[in-house]
């Protein structure tokens, strides 16, 4: 089935090579930072976590998404989501990449990496983080690519591999969850010190994956011949809809719990995100324009998808799931883990501003797993095509 990816229009070698293009700069960037170390970057003592932590904790959740298409094919027999699970496994694929590629990136040193499993430490979250990460990206190798062979030959898939497409269902929850843990488990960081990081985190998930996943199936419909029906795409919508809901509202529980409480740690970090904070007469508001784009950004796609005659019409349905899934990529990859910095432990503020080297390597770690997609929804169409005919 690999070769399926070798044949294609001119347009599907032109996106590969605008890909590869910044996968170049990427790595360019990165041989840099290998070289001359984690100076190049924006981080520093104060702020130990900056792009690349950010863009992983997003990207969790988008390989998390996937099952929402999983758990209501498999578990509840929901034959409609039939054409599009496949899209949602191997979009999964292309985000634990990206996830594994930004933490080789902030360990400054890859040979670091070997050091969870030469020296296991099970006291820590990121012991149990490397298990869950690894195990999805392999839970979904085999359950898409065994299934996917089953389709091309017209067979049903042999039993043994349902056992493996359940067990992807806790380690989809799990990936998030000890995600989460690793925010909520830093007791000197007063806004991340909260019960709600895990289920506000699988709501963002449930509703930013499936957006990405209903973009691509647009995508697909008009440059590949692919329909996922109108039915499916109805249901991901309701789906969007609710998990975008539950997420904003558990954003206005921060701010109830933090306000009405008068819990200064948590006041500061939503102060700086939302309004600024002035510090020995200094006025620090980096995060604030990208805060407001993304409450604006929320509510105005789930007001879009909200509304029948704009879910009807296949370009205002994805504007609407483009901004939601942009809103929610504001609210993790760069609100959440930067603002969890300020102010630091010994009440100072101290920004973070990414590096050009920084958002180089960002760049190129993004067009590595659009790659990846890519390749494997070619392959996967390809498939389809093939049966249909």
């Amino acid at each position: 089935m690999i070769e399926k990816t070798l044949k294609g229009k001119p347009a599907y070698w032109i996106w590969l090579a605008f890909l590869g293009m910044f996968m170049a700069v990427g790595a360019a960037c990165y041989i840099r930072q290998y070289n001359i170390g984690l100076g190049l970057t924006g981080m520093s003592r104060d702020v130990s976590w900056g792009l690349y932590i950010s863009q992983f904790t997003f990207l969790v959740g988008v390989a998390a998404g996937g099952v929402m298409l999983v758990l209501p094919y498999y578990v509840h027999n929901y034959k409609e989501f039939g054409r599009i699970t496949i899209l949602g496994e191997f979009l999964a694929i292309g985000a634990i990449v990206m996830c594994l590629l930004f933490i080789m990136a902030d360990l400054g040193q890859p040979m670091r990496a070997l050091n969870v499993v030469l020296h296991p430490s099970p006291n820590s979250m990121l012991f149990y983080d490397a298990i869950v990460l690894n195990g999805y990206l392999f839970l979904n190798i085999l359950c898409g690519w065994v299934i996917l062979t089953a389709e091309k030959k017209q067979v049903k898939p042999p039993k043994w591999i349902y056992f493996f497409v359940y067990l992807s269902i806790p380690f989809a929850v799990s990936i998030h969850t000890v995600t989460a843990m690793l925010y909520c488990g830093l007791p000197g960081r007063h806004f991340w010190l909260s019960a709600i990081i895990a289920p506000r985190f699988l709501a963002s998930a449930f509703a930013a994956g499936p957006a990405l996943i209903l973009i691509a199936c647009l995508v697909l419909k008009r440059v590949a011949n692919f329909d996922a029906g109108r039915k499916a795409m109805n249901k991901l919508i309701t789906i969007i809809i609710y998990a975008a809901l539950l997420n904003m509202f558990f954003v206005g529980l921060e701010f109830f719990v933090a306000y009405y409480s008068n819990m200064p740690g948590h006041i500061e970090a939503l102060q700086y995100m939302f309004f600024g904070m002035e510090h020995h007469g200094v006025m620090y508001n980096n995060l604030v324009p990208f805060m407001w784009a993304f409450v604006v950004l929320a509510f105005g796609a789930i007001a879009l998808l909200a509304t029948p005659a704009a879910r009807k019409n296949d370009f205002v349905l994805g504007i609407a799931c483009l901004m939601l899934f942009f809103a929610f990529w504001l609210d993790k990859g760069v609100g959440f883990v930067l603002a969890g910095f300020v102010p630091n432990p010994l009440g100072e503020i101290v920004e973070y501003i990414p590096t050009m080297n920084e958002i180089g390597i960002t760049l190129g770690v993004w067009a590595t797993g659009f790659m990846v997609v890519t390749l494997l929804y070619k392959i996967a169409i390809g498939v389809e095509h093939e049966v249909e005919s």
